[in-house]
């Protein structure tokens, strides 16, 4: 198969390549004919000499269009002006499998849906596959975070029977001629896990049949989730804290030529996070215009607003119980505030996580349901988890392409998904 281009980078000058890729770029200059070469590692700059490399090459590398899989061979050499600062000088060359005339030029692209049309394609340009090279940074660190820190990973079912978090947003299937729903959240099944394991955390999709024309929302995503017992919300905010520090550390530690290529110039933000409460949140809001009802979710306006006074990740607490799922437990001295709180992303991003206290008393959970007026039955066994050995315990999820989104400052969340699933597409 023959070496990477990352490998051959490090070689020494003069060292024998041979390698596979994609053809991205020709040119010709003067008797020299260069191809810039891909494959998934990186970039190398081949050149077809006259004299050096046989005729019969040089015409294929004439011949060979955009997009072509192709294998050289040659001699490598320093070379300050190339990517890399390496050349390969061609010995030999070999249309694998030749491609069609690429679709995806400048004067073809008149707008981004032409190119999440062509998103089977449109993924092999140079800062689509960083952002891809980002966001599978960001997942191997979160799963060595969890790791590190003894959590024992699970999965947890797709298909469901009750929401978790609200009926309005929930894609519902023919289940064998059962009503089931497209999981919204792993959370329930986390709160079983931890009286066998103590902490759990998942890595899985989650769905969201939210009509949201927005550019921070998909249908499917990838949720990281993570529940632990014993813990109380100072201890899960703490948690998330040092996950969000882990995981921008890595990035910029292993992705920067990536960040580089986005223009993006990111820095890892210091714990702790700032805290600010859903009241204070509601007052600045409210004196800049953006009014809404107290116990009301926060609007993305006003969550958007307040997010631009950040330079770094913030949390939100105290959100009213009326904002909040069943699960969420109170304060002590106020039943009408939740131990819960947003994760917000700086610079106008907003949310990326949602954590909280949950409810551990069996009585009391009993109650939220009824009060929320929810059939007690579709939860029967989440419910009676509170009868065998509950302690107090919490936990939060984190959206995967929400956080891409932040840390490579993209306008819109669909570029952080390979083939993402918007309202409006689920093609191709």
């Amino acid at each position: 198969m023959g070496q990477s281009i990352k490998e051959s980078l490090t070689l020494a000058h003069g060292s024998t390549v041979e390698l596979n890729g994609w053809v991205v770029t020709k040119s010709t200059v003067g008797g020299l004919l260069f191809l810039l070469i891909r494959d998934g590692s990186g970039y190398i700059q081949i050149v077809g000499k006259k004299g050096v490399t046989d005729e019969q090459f040089i015409n294929k590398m004439k011949e060979v269009t955009i997009e072509s899989a192709v294998k050289v061979k040659g001699q490598l050499s320093d070379e300050t002006r190339a990517p890399g600062g390496k050349e390969l000088t061609v010995k030999e060359f070999e249309i694998i499998s030749p491609s069609e005339q690429w679709p995806i030029t400048k004067s073809a692209v008149k707008s981004s849906a032409f190119l999440y049309d062509n998103r089977h394609l449109s993924i092999r340009g140079r800062k689509s596959s960083s952002i891809m090279k980002i966001r599978s940074e960001l997942i191997n660190a979160a799963f060595d975070f969890f790791t590190e820190r003894n959590f024992v990973y699970i999965n947890a079912p797709s298909i469901v029977q009750s929401a978790v978090e609200g009926g309005a947003t929930l894609f519902g299937i023919d289940y064998f001629g059962k009503k089931a729903y497209l999981t919204q959240s792993a959370q329930l099944y986390e709160e079983a896990a931890i009286c066998a394991f103590g902490k759990v955390f998942i890595m899985q999709p989650a769905f969201r049949a939210e009509k949201s024309k927005t550019a921070k929302h998909l249908t499917e995503f990838v949720m990281i989730e993570a529940e632990v017992a014993f813990n109380e919300q100072s201890d899960n905010m703490k948690l998330q804290e040092d996950l969000v520090n882990y995981i921008c550390n890595r990035i910029v530690e292993k992705r920067s030529k990536e960040l580089e290529i986005l223009g993006r110039k990111f820095s890892v933000p210091e714990k702790p996070f700032p805290r600010t409460t859903y009241d204070e949140v509601r007052d600045i809001a409210g004196k800049n215009g953006i009014n809404f009802e107290w116990g009301e979710d926060i609007p993305t306006e006003a969550e958007r607003f307040v997010s631009k006074t950040f330079d770094k990740p913030f949390f939100i607490t105290d959100y009213p119980s009326s904002a909040r799922s069943f699960y969420h437990m109170t304060k002590p001295d106020n039943d009408k505030v939740t131990l819960s709180a947003d994760l917000i992303a700086p610079e106008g991003f907003g949310e990326i996580a949602t954590g909280g206290q949950r409810i551990h008393d069996y009585n009391m959970l009993v109650e939220r349901l009824k009060k929320q007026e929810l059939p007690t039955e579709s939860f029967q066994w989440y419910v009676d988890l509170r009868k065998y050995g509950m302690p107090p315990h919490a936990g939060f999820g984190i959206g995967v392409e929400r956080s891409v989104r932040w840390i490579c400052n993209l306008k819109h969340i669909r570029a952080t998904s390979l083939f993402p699933r918007t309202i409006t597409r689920v093609y191709p």
